[in-house]
C-alpha cells in the first residue's frame, strides 16, 4: 500500500492551547474521509503545560546518584541528565525508579537491553530533555510526556471526525504511537512514519494527515 503524509504547519504551541482545536485548525481544508491525522507528542504536552523550565528543576540526591547509570543513546539525551532523571522520579515515584535501575542493571548482565524503561513506564521514556526543542522557549525546558494520549486522540477525533493517534518520532526510525483512536493499527502507522516526515527541527509542524492513495 502507499500512503501520502501531508506535514501542516501551526504557529508555536502555547500552554493552554487546545490541542484538538489546532489539529482541526491545521487539516480542515485538506482533510478527506478516511483520513488519519498524527499530532506529535511534545507540542501535545506542551499545550497541557507539561515543559518544565530546567532551571526551575529541584534535583535530589537520587536523581544526582543515578543519572549516569543511564545507557548513551544516539537518539538523545533521555534520562541521561539530572534534570531529566528528577523529572522521571516525579512521574514514576522513587520506589518504581529504582526498581528500573535493580532490572535494568540485571538486564545488562545477560546482554539485554530497555528493561529500566520497561519497569519505569511510558511516562519516564518520553520525557524529553532540556536543549533537545530547538524551539525557544521551550529549548530551555525539560518536555514531560503528554498525559492521557487516548484521550487527546479521541478528543480530536471527535472533533474532526478522524481516527488519530499521538506519536513519539526521531529522526533515526523510532516511531511510536503513545496513544491512538480505536480504528487505528498503531504498528502500521508506526512504519508508515518512521521516516519522520513531520521533521525534528524547527518546522513547526505538529500535524500530519495520513492518506491511504493505493492499495
Amino acid at each position: 500500500m502507499t500512503y501520502l503524509r501531508l506535514a501542516r504547519k501551526t504557529a508555536i504551541i502555547q500552554p493552554g492551547d487546545d490541542i484538538a482545536e489546532i489539529a482541526d485548525k491545521a487539516t480542515r481544508d485538506d482533510r478527506c474521509e478516511g483520513d488519519i491525522l498524527v499530532v506529535a507528542e511534545s507540542p501535545t504536552a506542551i499545550s497541557q503545560g507539561r515543559a518544565i523550565p530546567e532551571a526551575d528543576i529541584r534535583i535530589g540526591l537520587l536523581a544526582r546518584l543515578i543519572w549516569r547509570g543511564v545507557r548513551k543513546v544516539p537518539y538523545g539525551i533521555g534520562l541521561r541528565s539530572p534534570a531529566t532523571m528528577q523529572c522521571a522520579i516525579n512521574e514514576a515515584g522513587s520506589i518504581r525508579i529504582l526498581a528500573a535501575c535493580v532490572v535494568g542493571f540485571l538486564g545488562k548482565l545477560v546482554g539485554r537491553r530497555g528493561d529500566f524503561y520497561r519497569v519505569a513506564g511510558m511516562q519516564a521514556a518520553t520525557i524529553d530533555a532540556a536543549h533537545t526543542s530547538p524551539v525557544p522557549p521551550y529549548d530551555q525546558c525539560v518536555i514531560l510526556g503528554p498525559k492521557d494520549p487516548d484521550g487527546v486522540a479521541r478528543s480530536i477525533l471527535g472533533r474532526t471526525g478522524c481516527e488519530t493517534a499521538i506519536m513519539d518520532i526521531n529522526d533515526i526510525g523510532g516511531s511510536w504511537a503513545l496513544g491512538a483512536t480505536d480504528g487505528i493499527d498503531r504498528t502500521l502507522l508506526e512504519e508508515i512514519m518512521r521516516d519522520n516526515p513531520m521533521g525534528q527541527k524547527d518546522e513547526c509542524t505538529p500535524v500530519a494527515i495520513v492518506r491511504r492513495v493505493s492499495s
